[in-house]
């Protein structure tokens, strides 16, 4: 593997700017394919061992990019500086204390008709929680009508409640605020069949998981006060509801009868859960920088350019020599097609009306992370985020004629995206793999959830795209093979962050935020107050927002 010494990229990202630049109006800014050339390099080096989060490589990169938004000229955007520091989990299981419920007088190993994965919470020392048991329905606040809870397992139907949008129902909020000790799911065979696999749950329950925790410790910023949760079926189920008013199989019928679910019940059979988590904790920070917008009455109005910093880091295990991923298109790119967007807007000499968050993220390649965690905590004071455009692993190794934005028929970016890209006489294109759900995968989507329109760019199918893409996704994508050896186009990173800027430029500039479409899924799930903007005649209306089920992972998992 290709090693470019760092002294020599942070010299070419320090060089003057005419020497590099590409012709450009007079006023307008140039773009450098050399700028973007030289952060690559200096990101996917081997001395920075493939930016895992919480390594020293990481904080390498992190600097970096910091020193480049100080020279840059903008402001501090973190809660510490630059930095918005974020404390991440790894968790597992002890393979060598293996979890279990106990039902009555019977112990169930996880596995065959029992679940339980690790917490972020309780880590290196064994829960042992006995509490008698109440079935709760669908775990609704009416469910919870007439009960005591206090200090008991509430056991929960997994599916969502007729009248209920996907995702809208916090149970283990609901039975925390009813004092509840825990949460069991009762699995059905309906769920086995779509949203819990069990197979694929008990392989994702062995593996290790990683989660941000807020600052007083709480994965995902949540702490229902459930101490622990677990999964139940088969025999399992049929034992917890031994002696109940109504069996398990005749729950099971009962979901399936529209009026026939009966009222919440107390179980007859005391139930034991028994875990053993293993935890460390990490250190990792998002890179912020703030451009201060210059209109008094738009300024506290924030547009996000995020991109990932991090990437998968060494495994001393991989096959051959190469230890490291790199991550020079996933995500250097994307980082160095941000700079660049960014230092076109200092060589503006036009500051945007609004005021734009340049974000360099963390953590992304362990579950959007970072960018979860500044959705939930963001760093605008009493400003708001009005759109993320988010860069992530533009395919840079051809003259790409188009780009697709992720999410561009769900709100009004789509014709800003559009307008931006055919001032270059680039088209852009609707997602050519839809079934990929890419537009839930990746960390704009952390602020969709936030409510705000998001799109996520990327370099198009035309001109031989398509190959490029879909050889990068089969040869190099996630391995040691994504580094400097790949033929890069770096024209084509000057070109996508040109596009990028223009962009930023237009959403900062214009009298109105963008807004979701009226009726769009994600518009109402997730803004359901905000403003909608009318859709274009003769759009085609965007497929709906998913169910909240997840096929990888179960979902929801207990939170404790």
């Amino acid at each position: 593997m290709r090693r470019t010494p760092l002294l020599l990229a942070l010299s070419l990202c320090l060089a003057p700017v005419a020497a590099l630049a590409q012709s450009a109006a007079p006023g307008e800014p140039v773009f450098s394919p050399n700028e973007v050339r030289a952060t690559v390099e200096f990101l996917a080096d081997d001395l920075l061992g493939g930016r895992d989060n919480g390594t020293e490589g990481f904080e390498i990169a992190a600097r970096y990019v910091s020193s480049r938004f100080d020279a840059m000229g903008f402001k501090p955007g973190g809660s510490q500086g630059w930095y918005q520091p974020v404390n991440i989990a790894e968790y597992l299981l002890d393979a060598a204390k293996p979890p279990s419920v106990t039902i009555g007088t019977r112990k169930y190993p996880a596995g065959a008709d029992v679940l339980l994965g690790p917490s972020p919470v309780y880590g290196d020392t064994t829960q042992t929680l006995s509490a008698d048991a109440v079935f709760v329905g669908y775990g609704r606040d009416e469910d919870y009508a007439g009960l005591d809870v206090t200090g008991k397992f509430v056991v929960t139907l997994l599916a969502t409640p007729p009248n209920t949008l996907p995702g809208k129902l916090d149970r283990a909020a609901v039975a925390g605020k009813h004092g509840a000790l825990g949460m069991l799911y009762l699995i059905t065979p309906a769920d086995l069949k779509g949203a819990f696999p069990w197979a694929q749950a008990v392989n994702y329950f062995q593996m290790p998981q990683t989660n941000w925790l807020s600052p007083d410790g709480f994965p995902k910023g949540e702490n229902p006060g459930l101490k622990i949760g677990a999964y139940v079926k088969g025999g399992a189920a049929d034992a917890l509801f031994k002696g109940a008013p109504m069996s398990a199989a005749q729950l099971y019928t009962a979901t399936t009868t529209p009026g026939s679910m009966p009222g919440s019940f107390a179980l007859k059979q005391k139930v034991t859960l028994e875990r053993t988590s293993i935890v460390t904790l990490k250190k990792s920070e998002n890179v912020i920088g703030v451009l201060p917008g210059s209109d008094p009455k738009l300024a506290n109005e924030y547009v996000v350019l995020s991109a990932h910093l991090d990437h998968l880091g060494t495994d001393p295990g991989a096959d051959g020599e190469d230890k490291i991923f790199n991550g020079a298109m996933d995500n250097a790119a994307g980082v160095a097609s941000m700079l660049e967007a960014a230092r076109a807007f200092t060589q503006s000499g036009k500051r945007p009306r609004r005021s734009i968050l340049f974000v360099a993220l963390t953590a992304e390649e362990d579950g959007l992370i970072g960018s979860e965690f500044l959705a939930r905590y963001p760093v605008t004071g009493s400003g708001k985020v009005v759109a993320d455009v988010n860069l992530d692993m533009p395919i840079l190794l051809y003259d790409f004629q188009d780009v697709v934005a992720f999410g561009a028929e769900h709100s009004t970016l789509g014709p800003i995206v559009a307008r931006a890209a055919a001032k270059m006489g680039v088209t852009l294109s609707p997602d050519p793999m839809p079934e990929e759900q890419l537009f839930l995968r990746s960390d704009h989507y952390s602020f969709v959830k936030a409510g705000v329109p998001s799109v996520f760019l990327v370099t198009g199918f035309k001109n031989g795209g398509e190959k490029a893409f879909r050889d990068f996704l089969a040869t190099n994508y996630h391995k040691v093979s994504d580094d400097l050896k790949q033929p890069f186009d770096w024209q084509a990173g000057a070109k996508f962050a040109k596009i990028n800027y223009l962009i930023a430029r237009e959403i900062a500039d214009a009298d109105q935020e963008p807004r979701w479409y009226e009726g769009n899924s994600f518009g109402l799930r997730f803004a359901k107050d905000a403003p909608k903007a009318p859709r274009p005649a003769g759009a085609p209306a965007p497929a709906p927002a998913p169910a909240l089920t997840i096929k990888v992972a179960p979902a929801p998992a207990p939170k404790q």
